[in-house]
């Protein structure tokens, strides 16, 4: 539950630990390459993108993907900025949000400055269009440092959530299949062992993601329909999931295709 006894404004997305006080000495053609990687990724998937600039407070870069835009353009979301979160974001979820920033980038603060480009934090938070409400994961990564180590660039991915509620707030490290997870009512990270999934296991969910059905599946892996079938209920299980769209969702976010 989130207690607040005063209204949020754009400052609380601003922790002291990464607060740039002094204008850094940009690089304009590393940005110009950063903001035109940006705008290439964002051209070969569906998902959405958008940079941040957190020694100007602002977004300096948003993909025309639809996702994201609840029916703005995605130069009206630019210009935006943080006030796109005020005006389409729930209440709650907007809360969390705060709450995400400052636990997460407090945690960057437990790496190396050569580590923390390694890392990126994942979560779950609702965007509302009208009476339209659409559950995302918001995935944040530095692409560019101060000098002190400071995040002066974040890059940000939103994609479908594979979950049913907002939270599920994970920091990751490139190279490493553990993870941690925030307890928003512990306020606190916890280490997780990273998931596995067998070969098995996994030729069942990359199959599943090209249409085949199980009784194809199994003529495929020359397995019995039965053993395809428990490949199918280990898979739901180590992932959480109550379906396969589910599992190829949050098997593609962990990365184990």
């Amino acid at each position: 539950m989130f207690i607040h006894t005063r209204m949020i404004t754009i400052s609380d997305f601003f922790i002291p630990e990464n607060t740039i006080d002094d204008e850094p000495s940009y690089n304009q053609c590393e940005l110009e390459a950063v903001i035109r990687t940006a705008e290439a990724f964002a051209r070969t998937t569906y998902q959405s993108v958008y940079l941040i600039d957190y020694y100007k407070r602002k977004f300096i870069y948003v993909s025309d993907n639809p996702l994201f835009l609840c029916g703005c353009s995605s130069e009206e979301v630019k210009n935006m900025g943080y006030d796109f979160y005020f005006k389409h974001v729930p209440e709650d979820d907007l809360k969390m949000l705060v709450e995400m920033n400052n636990c997460g980038f407090g945690f960057f603060d437990k790496f190396d400055k050569e580590e923390r480009c390694l890392c990126y934090m994942s979560y779950n938070f609702h965007l509302k269009n009208g009476a339209k409400s659409l559950l995302v994961n918001h995935k944040i990564t530095p692409v560019m440092l101060t000098n002190d180590g400071r995040v002066l660039i974040g890059m940000c991915v939103v994609s479908l959530s594979s979950y049913k509620e907002a939270g599920h707030v994970e920091f990751h490290k490139h190279g490493t299949n553990d993870y941690w997870q925030y307890s928003i009512e512990g306020k606190k990270w916890k280490a997780k062992e990273g998931i596995s999934l067998t070969e098995a296991e996994m030729q069942v969910v990359r199959l599943s993601a090209a249409g085949l059905t199980m009784e194809e599946i199994a003529e495929t892996m020359h397995r019995s329909l039965d053993s395809v079938k428990s490949y199918k209920r280990k898979v739901f299980k180590k992932l959480g999931v109550t379906n396969i769209a589910e599992a190829i969702s949050r098997a593609s976010m962990n990365k184990l295709l």
